[in-house]
């Protein structure tokens, strides 16, 4: 199916395809960018899968700091599998179209996953609130029971709102264009080709938005306000270090997770650019994953 532009005046118009502009700009450095993104996934992948089977096979590792380690390391390989793959097909092939269905799936499964990433973050903040600030009481609080359970509400808290939030977006009427000037489906990127008024939508998007990441993040703020309160107590440099070392990892991908989120959904349009965006999500996609903290920590 060849693609057709669309008018902003044809509002009949049915749209059942997108077009991804991508790095179309840079014409000259597809093949780069194809190797170069096939390699992050492929580091993904092994250091991801890596650190799952340490995990299970490890009877040292039987800890609760690295039962979240493994389920973060999971959600790695699942997060970066709903938008590499295709990215690396469209600079391939350069056939950059991708169908509604597709892209309504990639959007749900994108944003689901982000939800999860969130919640789980915010899980292992915990974890590690309670092991520095009350580590006596480690063993009963964070149990095999609550740690499973405190994953599974992290997997699946986000479904339900985001199956809500893609039907939102999609039930949308898009005459502007069809080329999405973006390398996967993102809400802000789609929300830019619907035809009338789209405040609504962007409304929703904030409601979502604070209830799955300012929420995890105000509690991890607390969590680790905590524990720097409790490290600067400790009467050993020794103990500062070695508490703060199994913070160290986690505070990266924090930072990462949530700077790209707030830019991305919060930055005001009129002083950010596509370019931008881009970038921004290629560092929050191709983020690194997690580091095996030591064994002793």
């Amino acid at each position: 199916m060849e693609y057709i532009e669309n008018k902003p005046e044809d509002n009949a118009t049915i749209v059942t395809q997108f077009l991804f502009l991508g790095f179309s700009e840079l014409p000259k450095v597809q093949v780069f960018l194809f190797w170069m993104f096939s390699l992050m996934y492929v580091i993904i992948l092994i250091g991801n899968s890596f650190i799952i089977a340490i995990v299970r096979i490890d009877p040292a590792l039987k800890k609760p700091m690295y039962f979240f380690l493994a389920n973060f390391s999971f959600l790695e390989i699942s997060y970066v599998s709903v938008t590499l793959p295709r990215i690396l097909y469209n600079l391939w092939t350069q056939d950059r179209r991708i169908c509604l269905l597709a892209c309504a799936l990639q959007l749900f499964f994108f944003t689901v996953l982000a939800a999860t990433e969130c919640f789980l973050l915010a899980a292992m903040s915990y974890d590690r609130y309670v092991a520095i600030c009350n580590p006596l009481q480690y063993p009963l609080v964070m149990n095999p029971t609550k740690c499973t359970q405190m994953a599974i509400g992290s997997w699946l808290g986000g479904i339900q709102v985001q199956i809500g939030q893609t039907c939102l977006v999609f039930s949308l009427h898009f005459c502007q264009s069809n080329r999405i000037n973006h390398f996967f489906c993102d809400i802000p990127a789609i929300l830019k080709l619907a035809c009338g008024d789209t405040s609504m939508n962007e409304f929703s998007v904030y409601l979502v938005v604070m209830g799955f990441v300012a929420f995890p993040f105000m509690l991890i703020l607390a969590s680790y306000s905590k524990i720097t309160a409790t490290i600067l107590k400790l009467p050993t440099a020794t103990g500062r270090t070695k508490a703060s070392s199994t913070c160290s990892s986690h505070l990266v991908v924090v930072v990462l997770m949530f700077v790209s989120v707030i830019i991305n959904y919060f930055w005001p349009k009129s002083i950010r650019s596509p370019v931008t965006d881009k970038i921004l999500s290629v560092l929050h996609n191709c983020d690194p994953h997690v580091q095996l903290p030591d064994i002793q920590s």
